[in-house]
């Protein structure tokens, strides 16, 4: 925990200063374009995916759509491969990364992230009926599901009283139908899969409140492109403040998971 406050107020004191220097052409250049051209994995459900009419949609998507209105420029979506997104946005293949992309040390390397815009990790989910769960410090000697090899896993492994059983499932759904069977008593999943999830199902799910791991989402940019991250940075800020990101995560996420003071 340390480590990520560290982080993140090194990241939030960079932004002040970069906003504090000169323009460097980056803000002009794009609205010279016209366009916002963004890098993405498009299989990334709910922050950007294709639906059944092969359009890309999601958190992301619409987040970005609404700063692109309020600059005056259209966004471009570019799908690339992950593994290579943070080399394609240095060679200028496109303007940025908006796709739940972890702040981390590492990558704090080689791009300029701007602020968390939302706290991601793993959570523990239980049945909307299960009054008596408050917090997931009280699943000791319970049963937990998890999807196998994922993160969840490894966080079930660390709760501070250790569950009576972790069952691992081929996938998070399969889990979530034995958590409302009675067959697990919670679900441990990344917080935005796993909020997306219960948002398509109201009523039969709840999340357990704090998160086990924390893993902040921000946007990457390069980092010469300094004018560009505090125009959107300002855009977004300004989205936070009436409401616009809260309505938007209540469409994905059925609650606002933008809302800093909840982290």
């Amino acid at each position: 925990m340390k480590r990520f406050v560290t982080l993140m107020l090194v990241l939030c004191f960079c932004l002040g200063a970069a906003t504090a220097m000169a323009a460097d052409g980056s803000l002009d250049r794009v609205k010279k374009a016209g366009k916002l051209v963004i890098g993405l994995d498009d299989a990334f459900p709910p922050m950007g995916y294709r639906d059944d009419n092969n359009k890309i949609v999601g958190f992301d998507v619409d987040a970005a759509e609404e700063v692109g209105k309020r600059l005056g420029i259209a966004i471009e979506w570019q799908p690339t491969a992950w593994d290579g997104v943070i080399l394609s946005l240095n060679a200028k293949k496109f303007d940025c990364i908006w796709n739940g992309m972890t702040i981390t040390e590492e990558r704090a390397k080689k791009v300029a992230f701007s602020k968390p815009y939302i706290m991601d990790g793993q959570i523990a989910t239980v049945r909307i009926d299960q009054t008596d769960l408050k917090s997931f410090d009280q699943l000791g000697g319970k049963k937990v599901g998890v999807q196998k090899g994922s993160p969840a896993l490894e966080a079930a492994k660390v709760l501070p009283k250790a569950a009576g059983e972790i069952r691992e499932y081929d996938t998070n759904p399969k889990a979530f139908l034995d958590l409302e069977a009675g067959r697990l008593d919670s679900v441990v999943v990344d917080n935005v899969t796993g909020r997306f999830y219960m948002a398509k199902r109201p009523g039969k799910f709840r999340a357990l409140s704090g998160y086990i791991t924390k893993e902040a989402f921000g946007i990457a940019f390069r980092m010469e492109d300094v004018a560009l991250r505090a125009a959107i940075q300002k855009a977004i800020d300004a989205m936070i403040a009436d409401g616009t990101m809260g309505k938007i995560s209540r469409k994905w996420f059925g609650e606002d998971v933008t809302d800093p003071s909840k982290w």
